[in-house]
């Protein structure tokens, strides 16, 4: 599947109209999700015939992946007499087909139905393929791949994931696409999210953090490759757990393919502005028991936004930390990243809600994230944040993530370098990468990583190097003076 992958982009590269990682995304994007549908509905029908009942179809025939894309003859081979091709093919693609799937949404009221998330999907993508003669050959190509079973769906899973990594990498704004899955798999695996859950992202991107709780949920309950879920336990993991909101519309049609692309069939995503709702009207019923993130930072926000918020600021940062913070059940569990700046910071807004979070919930651990995690398209400083709703900050116990070698965009952080975190935190042991201050001695709220090993070795190391210093600038000094004697005597 992935030769076939890089084949598609050679293609795409050779078309006038795309231009960038970004577009190459986008457009096999739209290819291989009808080429999912179809084979999804295919077997959708024979089930339903198994039952004896009749499938009806989502897709009108006429829309069909193999009657438009790539209708075959009686040989099973692609009928090249009745395949669409050149100018009728572009002219098919731009005046029907996506006007006919951009239409779903316009038709369908129930945003957690596959219809409404397939018009959802198209109302914000284009073809940007100019060639008919290039979106053939990709259409062929496409069609060579299965998605009939688990073992392709799980491929055709991580090629995705590997296409949205390629945004990712190309740098600029297109970073909102991609959060380094090596972290998201560590934050889940220490945030541990039970069946049962309902599962939050407040800003979901490629909704990278719900589908790794959902592979995560499923791992935790199979057994000699058997998943242990009753059928309303899957239905529930299914339609309930998993809820995003994403403002950005590229943002928002990508993660709902790539969370039907991994076997979730209605994803319970909304695109919306998650900061537009004023969080002193968020009841415990519509709180979470999980809550996984890393909210946008960087960004200003308006008066009228900032006025859904007790403690007010433009920082787009601090306020989806106090949207977050009113989101969770009692009981429930957050783990987000954030920018050092918050860390640090004592001004009145951020000490405000820093107050608050160290008095309303158990801020149990900080990872110390190093810089290059989020490279290339922002070299902020991060931590992980974990945090309880289970009473007052009494400790944290924090940890310096330190990789073997510094992290850039050809060599990016891995899962390993979380190893010995994940390994530490069930008993929150100290050694020279961790340590933990009790909220008694954090002054003015400040609760950035200071590696007390560090400060030691730090401090030991410039006393050495300051009497090295003094001794040598002493010896010029004079050496200098020296000179001076001499020219005035000479």
């Amino acid at each position: 599947m992935h030769s076939q992958i890089n084949r598609i982009t050679d293609i795409l590269r050779r078309d006038d109209g795309i231009s960038g990682a970004m577009h190459y995304t986008e457009q096999i994007s739209w290819i291989l999700f009808l080429k999912f549908m179809a084979d999804f509905e295919e077997n959708r029908k024979i089930d339903a015939e198994m039952d004896f009942k009749e499938y009806t179809y989502t897709i009108a025939e006429e829309y069909r992946w193999q009657i438009w894309a790539c209708p075959k003859n009686e040989e099973g081979k692609i009928d090249t007499k009745n395949a669409l091709t050149s100018d009728d093919l572009i002219a098919f693609v731009n005046n029907k087909l996506f006007p006919y799937l951009q239409g779903f949404k316009d038709t369908n009221a129930n945003e957690k139905a596959i219809e409404y998330k397939i018009g959802a999907v198209f109302e914000v993508l284009a073809n940007r393929i100019q060639d008919g003669g290039n979106l053939r050959e990709i259409l062929n190509l496409v069609d060579s791949l299965q998605f009939q079973n688990n073992d392709d769906l799980f491929e055709l899973s991580k090629v995705y994931e590997n296409l949205l990594q390629g945004m990712g990498s190309d740098g600029g704004n297109s970073g909102e696409f991609y959060t380094p899955r090596p972290l998201i798999k560590a934050m889940v695996e220490a945030v541990n999210p039970q069946i049962g859950n309902k599962i939050y992202d407040p800003s979901c991107g490629t909704c990278g953090f719900l589908i790794e709780s959902y592979e995560y949920i499923k791992a935790k309950n199979t057994k000699d490759k058997q998943l242990n879920l009753s059928t309303d336990e899957m239905k529930f993991l299914q339609t309930e757990s998993l809820v995003g909101i994403e403002k950005t519309p590229l943002s928002y049609a990508m993660g709902l393919m790539n969370m039907i692309l991994h076997g979730i069939e209605a994803p319970n995503i909304v695109k919306a502005n998650t900061l537009t709702k004023d969080i002193r009207q968020i009841q415990e019923s519509q709180r979470f028991e999980v809550i996984l993130a890393n909210p946008p930072f960087g960004g200003k926000e308006n008066e009228s936004i900032q006025s859904n918020f007790p403690i007010t600021s433009n920082a787009t940062e601090l306020l989806f930390l106090q949207h977050i913070l009113k989101s969770v059940k009692t009981g429930g569990k957050i783990a987000l990243v954030l920018p050092e700046g918050i860390l640090f910071q004592t001004n009145n807004a951020f000490a405000k809600v820093k107050e608050s979070m160290l008095q309303d919930f158990n801020l149990h651990t900080i990872i110390s994230l190093p810089s290059g995690v989020f490279l290339p398209y922002s070299g902020v400083k991060t931590n992980v944040l974990f945090l309880e709703k289970t009473g007052s900050t009494q400790q944290i116990w924090y940890y310096e993530l330190n990789p073997p070698y510094k992290l850039t965009k050809n060599k990016p952080i891995q899962y390993d370098h979380f190893k010995e975190f994940l390994a530490l935190l069930p008993t929150k042991a100290t050694n020279e990468n961790a340590w933990t201050v009790k909220a008694s001695d954090i002054q003015n709220f400040d609760i950035s990583a200071k590696n007390p090993t560090k400060q030691n070795q730090v401090a030991l190391r410039s006393t050495l190097e300051l009497k090295d210093l003094i001794k040598t600038k002493t010896e010029r000094i004079n050496d200098l003076v020296n000179e001076v004697f001499a020219v005035l005597e000479g």
